[in-house]
């Protein structure tokens, strides 16, 4: 009898991935074979993020598609959509399993319990009952692995439901997280790990240990290239955290730092826990340590209340930060929010057009970050994706770069020396840290 299938497909953040990769593990670990959607998988695993409205759209219509295609396969649905409306997902057509925050790590047990339900089967306990911090990281699916360090939340912003689909901040010790990125670089050739959670700045909260503390061990312990901060709240971003990142070896010059808006009364209706003066505080004290560290912002716009003045006053502050990227979030209401309630709704067409606004900043911001980079020696890690002839990687400063297709230089790392942004935004560079070697065909992408 051959080996059962199943596929995997994830929507959302980098902790989504690492979690994926985990349960997948035990899969592989229970004598499934893991295959694409379009191979015929006995189960599909839809992991969830309920961050925006659409993300829960491309659920249901994920769902549609597996039915349509493969109409026999049992689909379990988890994540973050699964803990906020689980009878919701139970009911869509083709559902099988929805399994909670603190089931779905279990998930190849339920799976083989309730196969020959008729109906579909909810398991998600109150999101105020999980404590429990489960570790997850990612293999095999990228060259750089997401290392879940933390999970849950304790602020309580008004656009947000993931404090209510993840539940209380919590994590593992130093000494256990240590531990398991120490065996994670042994079984396997590991050259860079994404350190994620929900809110990674609060990590060690309730044990009398703290995130300067963490990688401060990760760095002195852990046999890796990189390590990579995903993100982190700006209030957690200490001058501590950034001088040790600034003299460290292995945690490279990129920080992720969420905005959200750059205007100080939005922000208080957003319930943040800073103002714009000590997010600029953090830009400046980062450049000051590190002038080639890559900055990127998360940005909402269109939430309720925001002026055309407001809107301004955001533009204007982040086009006054020396950053790097943007990641652009419409705002979208949800449900069990407080922002919901707060009335002066912005249009959606007016919502569209700041999105447009903040991203051509943020090309614009991307494209001057690379200029600026053109002459400096970096190192690029080449990943495994693949666009025709050529390949992809990233500097430790997080700019991408390409080359013509070499599986031998998959998970290598390189030294590069970008030379200029080109027209349609790509950089030619050399390999090498002088500039007497032969030229290879590299570019930087701007993608």
């Amino acid at each position: 009898m051959s080996a059962q299938k199943v596929s995997f497909y994830t929507l959302g953040c980098k902790l989504n991935f690492s979690e994926t990769s985990t349960i997948a593990r035990s899969f592989r670990d229970a004598g499934y074979q893991r295959v694409e959607l379009d191979e015929q998988p006995d189960a599909v695993v839809i992991n969830t993020c309920s961050v925006t409205e659409n993300a829960d759209k491309k659920c249901r219509s994920l769902v549609n598609r597996i039915m349509r295609d493969t109409p026999d396969a049992f689909i379990a649905i988890i994540g973050c959509y699964a803990q906020l409306k689980p009878q919701e997902i139970a009911e869509i057509p083709g559902v099988d399993l929805v399994l909670g925050a603190s089931e779905k790590f279990n998930l190849v047990s339920y799976i083989q319990k309730n196969k020959q339900e008729a109906e579909a089967r909810v398991l998600a306990c109150e999101i105020e009952h999980v404590h429990e911090f489960s570790p997850s990281y990612s293999a095999d699916d990228r060259t750089r692995t997401f290392f879940k360090v933390q999970d849950g939340c304790d602020y309580s912003c008004s656009f947000c439901t993931i404090p209510l689909a993840r539940g209380k901040s919590r994590s593992a010790s130093i000494e256990n997280t240590v531990n398991q990125a120490i065996q994670l670089c042994t079984a396997q050739d590991v050259k860079e790990i994404v350190l994620t959670g929900v809110n990674t700045g609060d990590f060690g909260r309730y044990n009398g240990e703290s995130f300067l503390g963490l990688i401060k061990e990760l760095d002195a312990r852990v046999p890796v290239e990189r390590f990579r901060i995903s993100s982190i709240e700006p209030n957690l971003l200490s001058d501590e955290i950034i001088e040790f990142v600034a003299q460290s070896k292995k945690f490279v010059p990129h920080f992720h730092i969420p905005l959200q808006s750059g205007c100080d009364k939005t922000l208080k209706r957003m319930r943040r826990r800073y103002l714009s003066d000590l997010y600029k505080s953090r830009v400046e004290s980062i450049k000051k340590f590190m002038p080639s560290a890559c900055i990127g912002v998360d940005v909402i716009v269109g939430f309720p209340g925001e002026t055309d003045e407001e809107f301004r006053e955001t533009f204007d502050f982040i086009h006054s930060l020396d950053v790097s990227y943007l990641h652009v979030f419409t705002y979208s209401e949800r449900e069990n929010t407080h922002a919901i309630s707060l009335g002066d709704v912005v249009p959606a067409h007016v919502r569209a057009i700041r999105s447009k606004q903040l991203h051509q900043l943020s090309d614009k911001k991307k494209r001057a970050f690379y200029e600026s980079q053109t002459g400096i020696p970096n190192t690029v890690l080449w990943e495994a994706e693949r666009d025709g002839d050529y390949m992809y990687g990233f500097t430790a400063n997080y700019v991408k770069v390409k080359t013509l297709y070499n599986p031998e230089l998959i998970n290598q790392t390189q030294e590069i020396i970008p030379l200029h942004v080109e027209a349609d935004g790509i950089c030619t560079c050399i390999n090498g840290p002088s500039t007497e070697l032969s030229r290879n065909n590299i570019h930087v992408s701007n993608n």
